[in-house]
């Protein structure tokens, strides 16, 4: 292992709906020990996911700050709502209406910083794997592919107000969660599903005329080698770690751009 540098160390917490998994770094983006990792437990109430993070915090240096990356509409580290979390059993199971009122504005960086005694940046987690990717110039947005589907929009690396694209329908009644989540690409095998993935990207550009389009996630490494060959030169396939390294940059960004 290298020696550490000077710069601070971030906490990167990456809230999936399967996993939730914690990571720390240097000021360049390089970990300085093994990831750990737990399963999302369910239902998950707001103190639950603290709890979790100082546990995960525990096994890993001590960190300066903390970034966290989580589903859902999240405004100034204040969670408007969140899919999954409010579910009985997970993704794709009933909502609980108490978890949904638990949930709804519940101040999730100011209840971390709290609780752990450290500045903590809440984000959705897709706008933290965007950190991760874009360049900063220029109009750019990635999608991530996962449990569903999650979105960011940047300008010269300026976080644009969140939009739940995954919220919006497509076809059938289905929404983009629904119609490109994990649950689909097992259910039709990864060549039907990734012409899907294309032509979601193709309605998309028409909407939002992008410079870049960065797709990531988990399951963007599943996409087949002929539909990424259609998909146009702008768009960039990144690796699902995207959102540890964004972790980082969202604090350089945020000194700039971040509102």
């Amino acid at each position: 292992m290298s020696m550490r540098n000077s710069g601070p160390v971030t906490l990167t917490i990456d809230c999936g709906g399967g996993g939730i998994k914690a990571t720390a770094l240097d000021s360049r983006g390089t970990a300085l020990a093994t990831p750990v990792r737990t399963p999302t437990p369910y239902p998950l109430p707001p103190d639950m996911l603290i709890d979790i993070v100082s546990d995960l915090k525990g096994g890993l240096p001590a960190p300066d700050r903390v970034t966290v990356g989580m589903p859902g509409m999240i405004r100034h580290g204040v969670v408007v709502a969140t899919p999954h979390y409010v579910c009985k059993a997970g993704p794709r199971t009933r909502p609980l209406p108490e978890l949904i009122e638990q949930w709804h504005f519940f101040n999730m960086g100011q209840a971390l910083s709290d609780f752990l005694s450290l500045p903590s940046l809440v984000l959705n987690d897709a706008e933290v794997a965007g950190y991760g990717a874009i360049t900063g110039k220029g109009h750019e947005v990635i999608i991530t592919l996962g449990t569903g589907l999650g979105n960011a929009i940047f300008d010269g690396g300026e976080l644009a107000p969140h939009i739940e694209f995954s919220q919006l329908p497509v076809k059938w009644g289905l929404t983009y969660d629904d119609y490109l989540g994990e649950h689909e690409r097992l259910r039709l095998g990864e060549v039907h599903w990734s012409r899907r993935v294309r032509r979601v990207v193709e309605s998309l550009r028409q909407a939002i005329m992008w410079d870049r389009l960065f797709v990531g996630g988990g399951n963007g490494a599943h996409i087949t080698a002929r539909q990424r060959a259609l998909m146009g030169d702008e768009v960039v396939i990144v690796p699902n770690d995207a959102g540890v390294l964004g972790g980082v940059r969202a604090w350089d960004f945020q000194g700039q751009n971040l509102k």
